[in-house]
């Protein structure tokens, strides 16, 4: 069996805090492949963004608890050196942040900003970084890019700002790529080109990508695999189809339920989640989703508040944590997913 480009394995993340400990990640293990894109689902604070800072070794060592491990092509990140991360970060694998106006300098030109990585791990010199910031705005789809390289982000529009991003996380060529949310506040149209530029990009570069996002219609789009956390931990897990098709968790069902269809009938109000994401201080005991989940008292003996349930994985890798049985899956689903109009 091939060894998996990206393992995490029993991944834990907790912050110290003047009112406790916060476990933001509580025991996530996933695989990725060159060459694929994992989705990673969930509202805020469900850990997405916590996972993939854990993995660049972003997260500051000295009130930050990171447990489990990390293997990037066979190398531990989490017992890395800060230099050894530093290697690696923006030359193997790389990341594209949410917000991009935040990100970028705005006191440094966009073309400066891309050709800094590119010296930093190339040696090049300022005329071939320049050159380089040049092409790598050109791949990514920005007008006159000979011209633009010397503009500053905020003569960028948010979208080309969001490419400018993108640029400088391709620059090295990284055969890791994060993205965490990079089509948030964008328009449908802006979205759908910066998902197809990611795809392009994949298949020129053979590229593994996280995907993190909030948006199950986006992740219809680019996802080979889906990943659902909620409240630090993984409740659902499989291929594309299998997660959006044949969702196995209440949780996963609430998202889908949640999102307007255009092939349901008009008059079917949308079914939003009840309740708030729990509170990672004090998260609830048993199944974190039991106090927001309308199924929860179909499991005999009360178990969703008392027992967490474990990940439970098939050889196909398709994986749920939830204390009903398939067979009260496949009645529940049927029933919850059928629109009832008023």
């Amino acid at each position: 069996m091939n060894t998996p480009f990206l393992s995490v394995r029993d991944l834990r993340v907790a912050f110290s805090t003047e009112d406790g400990l916060v476990r933001a990640v509580d025991g996530l293990s996933f695989d990725l492949e060159q060459g694929s894109t994992l989705g990673i689902v969930g509202e805020s604070g469900s850990g997405k963004s916590v996972t993939n800072l854990a993995i660049l070794g972003l997260h500051d060592r000295e009130h930050t608890d990171v447990d489990g491990e990390i293997l990037l092509d066979g190398k531990d990140l989490l017992t890395a050196t800060e230099r050894e991360l530093e290697r690696l970060r923006g030359n193997t694998m790389s990341m594209i942040f949410q917000d991009a106006l935040a990100s970028l300098s705005p006191f440094h030109t966009v073309g400066r900003q891309i050709g800094e990585t590119y010296r930093k791990h190339t040696g090049a010199s300022r005329h071939e970084a320049r050159a380089r910031s040049v092409e790598m705005l050109r791949r990514v789809g920005i007008p006159q890019p000979d011209l633009r390289v010397d503009d500053y982000p905020h003569q960028f529009s948010g979208g080309m700002r969001q490419r400018a991003m993108i640029a400088m996380a391709l620059v090295c060529d990284p055969e890791l790529l994060i993205a965490d949310e990079p089509t948030t506040a964008l328009d449908v149209t802006v979205q759908a080109q910066i998902m197809d530029l990611l795809k392009d990009l994949q298949q020129e570069f053979g590229t593994a990508i996280v995907f993190v996002t909030h948006d199950l219609g986006v992740i219809a789009n680019i996802a080979d695999d889906v990943l659902v956390m909620y409240g630090g931990r993984c409740v659902e897990r499989g291929t594309r189809n299998q997660v959006l098709r044949t969702p196995q968790h209440p949780y996963t069902w609430g998202l889908l339920g949640s999102m307007p269809s255009l092939d349901g009938p008009v008059d079917v109000p949308l079914s939003p989640i009840p309740g708030l994401p729990p509170s990672l201080l004090n998260p609830p005991s048993g199944c974190r989703f039991h106090p927001r989940c309308a199924f929860a008292e179909k499991v005999h003996g009360g178990r969703c508040a008392t027992d967490s349930p474990p990940l439970e994985i098939n050889g196909g890798g398709r994986g749920t944590a939830c204390h009903l049985t398939a067979e009260q899956r496949r009645e529940f689903f049927v029933d919850y997913a059928t629109p009832q109009p008023n």
